[in-house]
Formats: structure tokens, sequence, C-alpha cells
């Protein structure tokens, strides 16, 4: 069975067998690894021959032999591995100790400054750089002074190496001469490995500003107890209520703030309070925690911080003794008065100063006093109506027009005529027709045509207001019907107009409104119409001349007319009251047997009816009008 292949089904294993040692064939005899046959198989198993032939010994053949299984193989001889030269000097750094002199034109004692430095050889590039220790309130920057890089030795190009670094040496590097005085153990033991000595190190040389420095005797405070205050005092605050006044400054007003007294340092703090940043740049603090000088000598308003500094003068603060209720706290030119303070405020002060607070200070602010806008100057466009709509409105608008005096006057116009006061003997034959509009208060003149006179007639001048010579033009005063009077001389845009005639209805208006007119102009213009034979003479007789009413009646009547004028009835003129005559005669015609009361003048002014017209006020009087 042992011939047959190792195939399924060929092999026939006893599963009853526990034993699978291997014997083994490689012993060591005299010192030496031999290889022998095997004697048995797994388990001691018969051991099949034909496949131990390889295992037959062959000590009996010297030329099949071989040493190396005795001896083993020969050893080559170690050869050391290569590294490139920066990876071996990679951070080795030679380190010399060193100084060079730099002159100070400036300080004569110290003309030629000493500044010591450390020299740094890489020996893995052959670079150099100098480092500067720094040195406290030295007074000018150190640090680096020559960055690392190869630097020339001589002009023909040949570069420092470190065969050329040694204590007492002298290298110029880049224009600068350092002077060598030592190094550290590591560069020495270096140079020694590479068959250089070094010298022994040098002492460093000291400069006498060095010396006077260093021998400058410490100043000694004694404590000032500030930390026993402040363990004491730590978290305590007084605070205080107060108030500025900057109404003096554009757009300022009464702010309220809070003051803020630390006991443990005696600092003040004044904060800002949430309602006053309305409007305002959001700093929560107004001065910020610091010692506040009581007495300041003429502190500047805006800028008190470039104040001169006043010498060793004694400065006194602000002390918890000063800040008193109903006392003013200077704060750099900013005046606070304190009003109010918190409870442990109070205490304290009771308790530990023996000087109780006051009572909380009332400040009543005053009242802003509300100012009357400055009306602007006449801008010379349109009329002076026209240019103060476009003060109270953005958008321009037309000036307003009385429309109840326009209804109550239109159509009717008071017609003059008068003559052209001129130098000139051409102007002298010129007439002119001056026509006055009642609903608006404008003037017209026309110009008669003459024939033969060589001036064309027609439109003299529109229809326009016409201001009164010699009055302020931001504030005009206009023609009225009483300046144009019979005889009377008006200028008109420079040209002198004399009133030599007047139309018959002028007269009819003048005795409606006797109140506008003197008697003087009034029988004037009477007497001019009968010379023209418009009226007859017997008018003279009918005009009257004084009251004729009773005495009761034109008591009343008085009264009613300084009622008239206490609340403001009146026209636009403001001069145009209730009549004594013609108008109580009418409204008695009308209504005989009726008394005036006054009280009902005051119905027609409830009814906000300010522009009521005389006849409609007395007709209310009297009760006939509904």
């Amino acid at each position: 069975m042992e011939g047959l292949p190792k195939l399924p089904g060929l092999q026939i294993e006893d599963h009853t067998k526990q034993n699978h040692h291997l014997s083994h064939s490689l012993k060591i005899r005299n010192g030496y690894r031999v290889a022998e046959e095997p004697t048995c198989g797994i388990g001691r198993d018969a051991i099949f021959r034909k496949h131990a032939v390889q295992f037959i010994s062959k000590e009996d053949d010297p030329l099949a032999y071989d040493p190396v299984l005795t001896y083993g193989c020969i050893r080559k001889p170690q050869v050391a591995p290569f590294y490139p030269h920066f990876v071996q000097y990679d951070k080795m750094i030679l380190t010399f100790k060193g100084y060079f002199r730099q002159e100070v034109a400036e300080l004569p004692e110290d003309a030629n400054r000493i500044r010591y430095v450390n020299i740094l050889y890489f020996l893995e590039d052959d670079t150099i750089t100098v480092l500067e220790p720094q040195v406290k309130n030295s007074g000018f920057l150190q640090g680096r002074i020559i960055r690392r890089s190869r630097i020339a030795k001589n002009p023909s190009g040949e570069f420092y190496t470190w065969k050329d670094i040694n204590i007492g040496t002298k290298l110029n590097l880049n224009g600068i001469t350092f002077s060598v005085t030592g190094c550290d153990p590591f560069t020495r033991e270096f140079m020694l490995s590479q068959g250089i000595e070094l010298e022994e190190p040098e002492a460093n040389y000291t400069h006498t500003i060095h010396t006077t420095k260093v021998n400058i005797p410490e100043i000694k405070t004694e404590s000032d107890g500030k930390l026993g205050r402040f363990l004491e005092y730590q978290g305590k605050v007084l605070h205080f209520d107060c108030v500025l006044d900057e109404t003096n400054r554009p757009g300022g007003s009464y702010m309220t703030y809070k003051l803020f007294y630390y006991l443990e340092d005696d600092t003040i703090s004044i904060k800002e309070l949430k309602e006053n940043r309305e409007g305002r740049d959001r700093f929560p603090l107004l001065l910020k925690k610091t010692r506040l000088e009581k007495n300041l000598h003429n502190p500047p308003v805006e800028y008190p911080a470039n104040e001169k500094d006043r010498g060793d003068k004694r400065v006194d603060y602000y002390s918890p003794l000063d800040l008193m209720i109903g006392d003013v706290v200077n704060v750099y030119g900013r005046k606070f008065l304190l009003v109010d303070c918190d409870e442990f405020t109070r205490k304290y002060y009771a308790k530990v100063l023996k000087k109780p607070q006051r009572e909380r200070f009332v400040f009543h602010p005053p009242k802003p006093i509300a100012k009357k806008p400055e009306i602007p100057p006449y801008l010379g466009l349109g009329t002076p109506e026209d240019s103060l709509a476009s003060h109270f409105n953005l958008v321009a608008k037309p000036p307003k027009k009385d429309i109840i005096n326009y209804l109550q006057n239109v159509n009717k116009n008071l017609r003059y005529g008068c003559t052209l006061g001129s130098p000139y003997p051409e102007d002298k034959n010129r007439r002119f027709i001056l026509q006055f509009c009642l609903s608006n208060g404008t003037i017209t003149i026309m110009e008669l045509k003459i024939p033969n006179s060589g001036i064309m007639g027609g439109r003299f001048l529109t229809s326009q207001k016409v201001w009164k010579p010699g009055c302020d033009p931001h504030q005009p005063e206009y023609y009225t019907p009483k300046d144009i009077l019979l005889g009377s001389t008006l200028t008109i845009n420079s040209h002198r107009f004399r009133i030599n005639s007047v139309d018959l209805y002028v007269y009819r208006y003048m005795q409606e409104h006797p109140e506008l007119f003197t008697n003087e102009a009034i029988e004037s213009v009477q007497q001019y119409h009968i010379a023209e034979g418009n009226l007859p003479p017997a008018t003279v007789a009918e005009t009257p001349k004084s009251p004729t009413l009773p005495n009761e009646t034109f008591n009343q009547l008085t009264e009613l007319e300084q009622h008239l004028k206490d609340t403001n009835l009146c026209d636009r003129e403001k001069e145009q009251f209730i009549g004594k005559y013609e108008e109580v005669d009418k409204v008695k015609e009308s209504l005989p047997g009726q008394e005036i009361d006054i009280s009902e003048l005051h119905k027609a002014d409830a009814c906000g009816d300010k522009s009521v017209g005389k006849y409609r006020v007395v007709m209310i009087m009297f009760g006939a009008y509904k």
C-alpha cells in the first residue's frame, strides 16, 4: 500500500493512531551540525527506504564535503555607510561670543557703545548669522543683526569657513567688525576633534555706561496701605444720581447720569442711563474709572486732556466728604448736580463719616421756551405771499385767498381819475383811470387815449397789489381805499399820480364805511360830486353829523363795538367794525320795536364763525337771522 499514489480511495489511514511524533535527523557532533538518516517514520512507523536515498552519508567522499557546513560563510569586510555633507552636519552649530563697537555722536558719555552678540556658524551649509541678545531697557532695537547667509572673506570671492574663526580674531562681516571673545563647550570639542585648539576665552569688555546703570541703587517705596484698603472696601461703591445741564449746546437738554464712587481706591466713574441713549451714540460710560481732581486751574472746556503739567504741586482729589446732595461736581468743565443717593450711601455717611446726607433734591428743569420761527426775507420771486408760502410748506402752495371778502365784494371796484406828476411838459396832458378792486385789493391803471398826442393809450399798470413807498420789502404794506383820497398823491413804481376825480360809487362806499375815512375826506368827495352835478345840493342837509339814536341804544352799540374789537370779529383789514348809523337804522326800520340784546352776540361767536359780516351780526343780535 505504500507504493500506491496518494489519491483518494487508495490511501487507508489508521484513525486509531495517536502517536504522530516526528523523528529528527539533525544532530550536533563535536560542535558541528550533522544531518543523519532518520531511522523511523512518523509515529515510529516503518520508513520507506526508497525516499531516504538523499540521506545517505557522504562522510567518506572528500570531494563532496562542503566546509561551509562546518565553518560557515566567509565574512566580507564591513564598509561604512555614505552620508551627504548636509545630513552629516545637520543641526550642528558653532556658537562664538563677541562684541562690536557702535559710534554714537549724540551722547558724549556713550560715544563708543559696546554691543554684545552671538556669532552662529552652521556646518551644514557654511552660513553665518549674528544675533544680539535682548537687553532690558536698552533703548534701541535688538535681535538679528546679520541674516543667515554665506559671507565673503575678501574681494576675490572666498567665503568664511569654520577654520577662519578663533578666539581673539576679528571678523569683518558685511562692514561690521566683530571681536570673538569666547565659545560654547560643543564648539570647543568640535574644533579640537578637527585638530584645532581654540584660545582661552577673553574677558568681556565692559563699558562705563553699563557699569553706571547697573550700580544705580534700587529705590524702595514704603507701602501706602492700598492693599489693606482694597481688602476692606472691595465691592463697596457709593451711588449718586446726578443731572447735567447741556442746554447751552445746540440740541442739548437736561440729562440724568449715575455717579459711582469706589471706596477701594477712591476713583469715580459716571455711567450714562439707557433713556439718555435714544438718538445719541451708545457710549455706556461718560467717564471711566479714574481719580477725579477737585480743583482744576482753568481747565479747557473742549480739550481738557491737553492741559499742561502743573509740576510737583499737590493735587486734591474728590473724596466722599465732597459728594453731598445738592453740591456740584466739576468733571473736566462739565458741572454735575447731585440730586439723590441710594440707601447704602446714606448709611455709610451716617455711620462711618458721621455726616448724614441731605434729603433728595427735587430738580425741576425749566420748560423750554418755544421759539417762533423767523420769517425769512422776501426772495424777490413772485409776491411776498408766494415767498411766505414756500417757507411753511416743503412743496410751495399758492397763498390762500379770502373767500368771504371775495364773495362780499365781488365785482365791486372803486374808480379814480388821476394825472401824472412829471417834470416833462409832454406828460401834463396825460389822463389815467385808477381802479381799486375791493375783492382782492389790487390796483389797475388805464391811460386814456388822446388824439394827436403821440402817446398810445391802454393799460398802464396790470392788476396787482401796490406797495406803499418806504415800507419794509420783507413785510410790505399795500395801498387800501383809505389811502386813496381826493387830492392825494400816490407813488406807484416811481410814478407820482395825483387823484383829481372820483367815481360816485366811491362816495357811496365811503358812506357805507365811515369808520375807514375821516369826515373831511367824505365831505370833500361829497362837495366834488355836488360841483359835478352828480348829487343835489339838498344832500348836504340830509347827511348825519352825529348819532340820532337814543342814548340807551347808542350806549349799547358802543358796548357792541368794543366787544367786537375784543373778540376780533371784524373784517380782514381789522378796522371794519359795526357802524353806529346806517346799519342800525336799516335794522330798526325792518324790525320795529326790537331791543338790542348783547347776549345774542355770544351765540354768533360760539359757532366759531370769526368772519361774521357786520349786517349778519346785527341781525343775529336782533334775532332776525336763523
